[in-house]
């Protein structure tokens, strides 16, 4: 158990008792008492965790009496979970045609017996905690049950540049050194080194983004080392990075592809966080990388000085603590409103004792800063000053107390969260949604009300992040959070505090055969984690059924990029599995049946699985699904009868009305066959939660096709933030009902991105004009239309691309001058209220590919005098025009350059 949690598992105990004691099932005698007893004796440890966890973490003996509850309080869940995951069998087959076993199982007779056995399990299990109970009096622990809070920032913005506080006369030496013409050799090394912590990799990435950089080398490579100084592995990562993967070619080949990129090109790599301490191996490396043309540079991050002896170099960048002026200006920025220092001079010169003791490194200033942000009282900082800091011994080479210390004020929820990230290997590029849907799985979010899981989830991550839990994010192309890595210290401090939760939580190397996965591992039963998709590899079908089956109480199983065939039936005997992972293995056709036994299911991935043909009959089962992704399943052919039930989901990445094309779909055995066996649009109907992307693939065009998707209730989805809607091939012969069919598609206004392809209507709805969140809009193949909605006054609209758009002879059809310019030099007072012309726009693309737009004339029909032309915003950085023979006229352009 993670340090510091076992708070939120008595809660979660103490909730699903709580639950199963009031649900109407039939209980046998005394059960319901047995349960209330439970409730009791948790009750009576809860109340005194908080200061028993605390003083766990330098009593040997109360943290013996902890990791004792932990083992119980997890058969206590695990019992609980048993039970109402039975409950939930009983309401979910109430009702539906069930075979004669099945009829059998749920009788009430084998019911109260199932009941009845419960009942002795739970006072098994009640009586273990008694014992616990009767010795917490032993240690007089204080009754508390009001954990740390975290203070919510203003914002949770988070931009790297504006974080770094210091480095600026290390980063122009550093470019200096870097651009230097005068260099004799070809390739020169320059080392940074420090101890961790002091932002080595910050200032390297701060150097390798720098314009004057970029401007000075024809290649630039980030090569990131860690621990694992592998020739072949770097070389493989290198050519990766030149676009060149090559996964199983010997180093004789590899080495000799390296040579044809590098050889006479001046380049700039950076190795970060480098530990090899191996003459020989550096040696190989740098004879394959010294083909460069003469100014190459490379620049190494090491914590180790003995790394830069090795090399060869000389005078490497020492990089030292921030001055005491520097220190403070980020700790400003980090613990104080708005990065405003406050009126109080007490507080202010508390802070500077505090600082003192960070001895100048930014990622502890960074952490304890936002510890401390939202405290405004001077007890508050005094207490923290003296009462713990002042408890730490910090040496200059170990920071990893002061980042305890951090870890010790977070709420339990967020501390289980941190440690299970130890799960991921050090350097790890971390994908955010899938670390929340890992937490979900876990039971480390607790909803209330109409909240949804991932907006709690992003939540907790941004909590974490703002305290340096996380560092080196990515964005998506909409601004989000993609991606984070775990600064090595915090994955050390993950892995410490996780204590003996390693029993429950474990990640396998498949490809390294000296970590090969056992079956035999000991203790199978205490496992609710397995990862193996960090690296990829092989996992035989037999190996695939025995892990299966040995692991009975799995909450995650990861087995994506595995190059799985088939997947067990025993799959549907994990009745505890909330997090399954099938995606990219490539080779799957079928689904077994028996998934659908998965009732406690919450995450399902079966993304890049291209040969998986149909989901399984009876989906309908996974009453919790929260998240289904099929995205990449490109031979499904149709979603299974009553994916509509399954009014939970908050994600559906794509939606196949039907597959094949026109003929297809025209067929009256395929109409037969997918009424039996397929879904239609009227399935989307009840899932309000939806949110994200979603993409419907083989839309029809016929008049029973209106009627389906007005049926979809798209205007009630007011989470969903991508549509995409795909119509199947049409020869534009046939008549077509695509304009009705759209007016029902209509989306909810908070949609940020449409994509419309094959649409064969002549206009476009009128509700396109009143999605006022709209950022990106784009328009393919519709080879009928000749009409669009007016768009220039959207006020986020960004990104517009229009291709193969065969009829299309303008973009406005406004008559008024007025309506064109907006907010125009006009000198009608009424105008300069008015939404400037497209106000946000970025970036315009009309005909990206060979088809274009052959018949567009213009932007208007009826064309304004050329002095009223209005003009595209500065904010406009990329224009494509192609295949536009007939146009002669565009709204005015700004200076692109």
């Amino acid at each position: 158990m993670a340090e510091g949690v076992l708070f939120d598992l008595g809660k979660k105990v103490l909730e699903v008792a709580g639950s199963l004691a009031l649900q109407e099932i039939k209980l046998a005698c005394g059960v319901k008492a047995e349960l209330e007893n439970l409730k009791s004796t948790v009750s009576t440890i809860q109340a005194v965790l908080v200061d028993a966890e605390k003083q766990g973490s330098h009593n040997n003996q109360v943290k013996d009496w902890l990791n004792k509850l932990k083992d119980v309080l997890h058969d206590a869940d695990d019992v609980l979970d048993d039970f109402s995951t039975d409950a939930l069998q009983q309401k979910v087959m109430t009702g539906s045609k069930m075979t004669k076993e099945v009829r059998i199982f749920f009788s009430s007779s084998n019911q109260l017996a199932f009941s009845l056995k419960m009942g002795h399990r739970i006072k098994a299990v009640r009586e273990r905690l008694d014992v616990i109970a009767k010795d917490k009096d032993d240690f007089h622990f204080i009754e508390n049950s009001v954990e740390p809070q975290v203070m919510n920032r203003e914002t949770f913005s988070f931009v790297l540049e504006e974080a770094v506080v210091g480095r600026d006369d290390e980063k122009k030496e550093i470019i200096k050194l870097l651009l230097d013409a005068n260099t004799v050799e070809n390739v020169s090394i320059i080392p940074i080194v420090g101890f961790g912590g002091l932002g080595k990799t910050t200032l390297a990435q701060l150097i390798y983004n720098d314009e004057n950089v970029k401007n000075n080398f024809e290649l630039k490579l980030w090569i990131c080392i860690s621990d694992n100084f592998d020739i072949k592995h770097i070389v493989k990562q290198i050519l990766e990075s030149l676009g060149d993967r090559r996964d199983e070619e010997c180093l004789e080949n590899l080495q000799n592809h390296l040579r044809g990129k590098l050889n006479g090109r001046k380049y700039f790599i950076v190795l970060d966080d480098v530990w090899n301490e191996n003459r020989n191996k550096w040696i190989t490396l740098n004879n394959l990388l010294t083909g460069g043309a003469r100014g190459s540079k490379i620049v190494v991050t090491t914590r180790s000085i003995k790394v830069v002896e090795i090399m060869g170099t000389t005078s490497p960048h020492e990089l030292k603590g921030l001055d005491p002026e520097k220190a403070w200006s980020l700790f400003v920025k980090m613990a104080f409103k708005g990065g405003i220092e406050p009126d109080n001079q007490e507080i202010i010169a508390l802070g500077k004792e505090i600082v003192k003791k960070c001895i100048g490194v930014p990622l502890a200033i960074r952490t304890i800063g936002s510890l401390l942000y939202g405290k405004t009282s001077k007890f508050e900082w005094q207490s923290f000053l003296d009462d713990e800091l002042s408890k730490l011994n910090q040496q200059e080479n170990d920071i990893s107390l002061t980042l305890k210390l951090s870890y010790d004020h977070l709420p339990s929820h967020l501390k289980q969260c941190f440690a299970y990230c130890r799960l991921f290997p050090k350097d790890y590029r971390i994908d955010v949604v899938t670390l929340i849907n890992l937490w979900v799985a876990q039971g480390f979010m607790v909803l209330e009300g109409r909240q949804r899981y991932v907006d709690i989830g992003r939540k907790y991550f941004m909590e974490l992040l703002w305290r340096s839990f996380f560092q080196d994010v990515e964005n998506d192309e909409w601004g989000n959070i993609e991606s984070c890595k775990m600064h090595d210290l915090m994955h050390d401090l993950a892995i410490l505090v996780s204590g003996t939760e390693k029993v429950h939580h474990v990640s396998f190397d498949l490809v390294d055969s000296s970590r090969q996965f056992s079956i035999l591992m000991p203790n199978k039963r205490k496992i609710r984690t397995i990862l193996t998709a960090s690296v990829g590899g092989t996992l035989g079908n037999l190996t695939c059924d025995a892990l299966i089956s040995n692991f009975n109480y799995l909450r995650t199983l990861d087995l994506s990029k595995l190059e799985i065939h088939v997947v067990p039936h025993s799959i549907g005997e994990l009745k505890h599995l909330r997090y399954l992972d099938l995606s990219e293995n490539e080779n799957i056709e079928f689904l077994p049946n028996s998934i659908t036994k998965l009732l406690n299911l919450l995450i399902l991935k079966l993304n890049g699985c291209r040969s998986l043909k149909e989901l399984p009959h009876r989906l309908e089962n996974l009453v919790n699904l929260r998240h289904l992704d099929i995205s990449g399943c490109t031979e499904l052919t149709h979603m299974p009868l009553g994916l509509g039930h399954l009014t939970s989901l908050e994600i559906l990445t794509d939606f196949v009305v039907r597959h094949g094309g026109s003929k297809a779909s025209s067929c009256g055995w395929y109409k037969k066959k997918q009424g039996r066996s397929g879904g239609g649009l009227s399935e989307l109907k009840e899932l309000s939660n939806l949110g994200g992307s979603l993409y419907i693939w083989g839309l029809g065009h016929g008049e029973d096709d209106t009627v389906e998707c007005k049926a979809t209730n798209m205007k009630d989805k007011q989470h969903l933030q991508h549509l995409t809607l795909w119509w199947e091939w049409d020869n534009g012969k046939t008549e077509c009902y695509d304009e009705m069919s759209l007016e029902g598609l209509q989306p909810h206004p908070n949609l940020r991105e449409l994509k419309l392809h094959g649409y064969m209507g002549v206009r476009i709805p009128s509700w396109v004009s009143s999605l006022t969140n709209l950022v990106s809009f784009h328009l393919s193949s519709n080879k009928r239309l000749q009409h669009l909605p007016p768009l220039n006054q959207l006020p986020f609209l960004k990104s517009v691309s229009l291709d193969h758009m065969e009829a299309l002879e303008y973009i406005s059809d406004e008559d008024s001058v007025s309506n064109v310019l907006g907010a125009s030099s006009s000198s009608s007072s009424s105008s300069s209220s008015k939404t400037p012309f497209f106000p946000s726009l970025s970036s315009l693309r009309i005909g990206e590919h060979i088809w274009g737009c052959p018949k567009l004339k213009g932007w208007w029909r009826n064309e304004p005098h050329h002095l009223l032309l209005p003009s595209f915003p500065p904010s406009l950085s990329e224009l494509t025009i192609n295949c536009c023979p007939n146009l002669t006229s565009m709204p005015l352009i700004p200076d692109l350059t």
